[in-house]
């Protein structure tokens, strides 16, 4: 038996309930991983108040974790006990101890501590696929971040910048303005009291953005489309606010032609060569000290509900890991 975090039914942070759960032993091509540190995401927001339902209950939730591999099952020759790895994107992290495909875990350099690791595999492949297969970003390219201080915003800042974008970021205060700019963006719009189109615009030389970058949803989405310039790329990748109302495509011709995706991370892992490429990307970008993952907030796995509750509240900035 191991701890870990199910949920009965959806709700608030007070559903989410600590308890103990049956591990098992790996079946064929699964390892066990003995987790030192999950991620904590908006997804699991999602997966906790409904909005992205979940077929049974209870349900562990949570996204990515990084720990040790503790026992493999057969057929699995690519990792072996001792070995440190990291995982996104897969539902039930809210745990000490759990069984997954060995071809979803990442294996860990020394370089990368649990932490990090936990901290950055969904972030930071989310950005990956944003900004290289998503809208290919081009040095030149003047791009808005939204959330531009929290753990997806500051690697786009980052990452972004690196590859010679000019990044403007979004962010709810002056203080977290000054976050933006120290993880690269070269422009913050302060939402709460500058139009977010027409500084973006003004930024640009009247121009607009070739790509928006949008996690927030229903609040921005209309601002975000504002700000593209022709042929522009709205990319809506999270609700933060909530989901976006029905739109029409129709304005988007008049708006300038404009290009609108929903994406989501689980596409971009759907097999072992598309997960790696990715997930070695992010890697190298972290290892070579482009892309810092700046881990500000620690919870204990059993405190989630004020984990939660935090990033909810915009009191976060950064990654926040919890710690089974």
């Amino acid at each position: 038996m191991t701890k870990a975090i199910r949920i009965h039914e959806t709700g608030g942070p007070e559903v989410l309930k600590y308890e103990d759960v049956d591990v098992g032993d790996p079946g064929a091509g699964e390892i066990r991983i003995r987790q030192t540190a999950c991620g904590l995401n908006f997804i699991d927001i999602y997966l906790r108040t409904g909005l992205y339902p979940l077929d049974n209950f209870p349900e562990v939730i949570g996204m990515e974790a990084a720990g040790v591999v503790e026992a493999v099952g057969d057929g699995v020759t690519d990792k072996k006990v001792g070995d440190r790895v990291a995982y996104p994107m897969l539902k039930g992290a809210y745990t000490q101890a759990r069984c997954i495909p060995a071809w979803k875990a990442v294996s860990l350099p020394d370089a990368i501590d649990d932490q990090t690791a936990a901290g950055m595999m969904l972030k930071g492949m989310t950005e990956h696929y944003l900004l290289h297969r998503t809208y290919p970003v081009k040095p030149g390219d003047a791009v808005l971040v939204h959330a531009a201080a929290g753990g997806v915003g500051q690697i786009l800042c980052q990452w972004g910048t690196a590859l010679g974008a000019t990044v403007i970021g979004c962010v709810g205060s002056e203080e977290k303005a000054e976050i933006a700019k120290a993880a690269g963006a070269a422009h913050t719009i302060n939402y709460s009291k500058e139009d977010i189109a027409k500084k973006a615009r003004e930024y640009t030389g009247g121009d607009g953005v070739a790509a928006a970058y949008d996690s927030v949803g229903k609040a921005t989405f209309m601002a975000s489309l504002d700000s593209l310039r022709p042929f522009g790329v709205m990319v809506t990748y999270g609700n933060a606010s909530g989901p976006v109302d029905p739109v029409s495509p129709a304005i988007l011709g008049p708006k300038g032609s404009l290009y609108l995706t929903r994406p989501t991370l689980a596409t971009h892992t759907r097999n072992p060569e598309i997960l790696a490429e990715g997930a070695n990307a992010l890697i190298d970008a972290v290892v070579s000290g482009k892309v810092r993952i700046n881990i500000n907030q620690t919870y204990p796995l059993a405190d989630v509900a004020k984990a939660h509750e935090d990033l909810e509240s915009r009191r976060t900035t950064g990654s926040t890991v919890l710690i089974p």
